[in-house]
């Protein structure tokens, strides 16, 4: 769906994206992160066809952003970090005007609209002044405006910035929803939602890429990786089982209950599961380790983006 060969983007004497490459498959959902100035924005904007790249190539679903920007245009859908609303427009009445504009025939533009509401939980505010929306509702607006013209590429530039964690769970969930039906790019601070989402991540420092892969790959050719553990029995006996296999730590400890962790890759799920049950303990949890992405991505952003080219590649 999304070929990027040898992308850059100069403002004057600064590099804001340099030589960056890489390539999405149709209907997945790929996780773009980096620190503030890393230049994840200005790649999203050319890909938009809102910038003009300064040099490389960028082809989306076969067309050239460059050479064929209004067909690039018809098979995206973009939400900026500030999504471009009409306060004085309700909900449908808006949704129907971005669908005019992206090209919807008027006959087809109330299933258009119905469609992009069904799928963003927007039904019950579709008479609704955009303006007495909280936050978390504009941002879903935001989205179905994107989705109204039933694009093939989905951009979303921050989709869960200002959401309480109600709100956040209700966008992440409407994320996993496209999956399949849309290729989705997602650019997001919260990593615990690009984990929970997204199957893929590209990870820029410097406005280069650093890494890209799924998070298990990313943590396994980078030599990290962690399996968390709550066990019910004789502590003593499972840090003595556990460290055969990795490092082990206890994270917490009450009412009988003891959380461990052991760095290890997540390959290695079965032979903690085993080794804990074979030593006469009871397994109450086993997941992979909370602040892994979090790890990852702090390893591959503070050390000035110096990386291996097996995990940039």
């Amino acid at each position: 769906m999304i070929q990027v060969e040898g992308l850059s983007k100069y403002y004057g004497e600064h590099a804001a994206v340099r030589d960056l490459s890489f390539s999405i498959g149709k209907g997945e959902v790929i996780g773009f992160l980096g620190l503030n100035g890393a230049g994840k924005t200005t790649t999203l904007k050319i890909l938009g066809c809102v910038l003009l790249p300064t040099s490389g190539r960028v082809v989306i679903d076969g067309f050239d952003v460059v050479k064929d920007p209004h067909e690039v245009r018809q098979r995206i859908g973009f939400l900026p970090d500030t999504p471009p609303l009409y306060d004085e427009m309700t909900v449908g009445e808006y949704l129907a005007f971005v669908a005019q504009l992206r090209g919807v025939q008027a006959k087809e533009a109330k299933a258009h609209v119905a469609e992009a509401e069904e799928k963003t939980g927007l039904r019950e505010v579709d008479g609704v002044l955009i303006s007495t929306l909280s936050h978390g509702y504009r941002q879903r607006v935001g989205v179905a405006q994107a989705l109204v013209h039933r694009p093939a590429f989905l951009i979303l530039d921050e989709p869960t910035s200002g959401l309480d964690p109600a709100q956040i769970r209700g966008m992440r969930e409407l994320i996993r929803g496209l999956k399949g039906s849309h290729t989705v790019l997602v650019s997001s601070h919260i990593l615990p939602e690009i984990s929970e989402t997204c199957d893929r991540l590209l990870i820029v420092h410097g406005g280069q890429l650093v890494a890209q892969g799924a998070e298990e790959e990313l943590a396994r050719k980078m030599g990290g990786g962690s399996i968390e553990v709550e066990i019910r029995g004789d502590k003593a006996r499972a840090l003595e089982a556990l460290q055969a296999i990795g490092p082990v730590s206890v994270t917490h400890e009450e009412g009988g209950v003891v959380g461990l962790r052991v760095e290890a890759s997540l390959e290695l799920r079965p032979r903690v599961a085993q080794v804990l049950v074979g030593a006469g303990l009871e397994l109450l949890r086993l997941d992979r380790g909370a602040e892994r992405l979090e790890s990852i991505f702090l390893r591959l952003t503070q050390s000035g983006g110096i990386v291996s080219r097996e995990v940039a590649s």
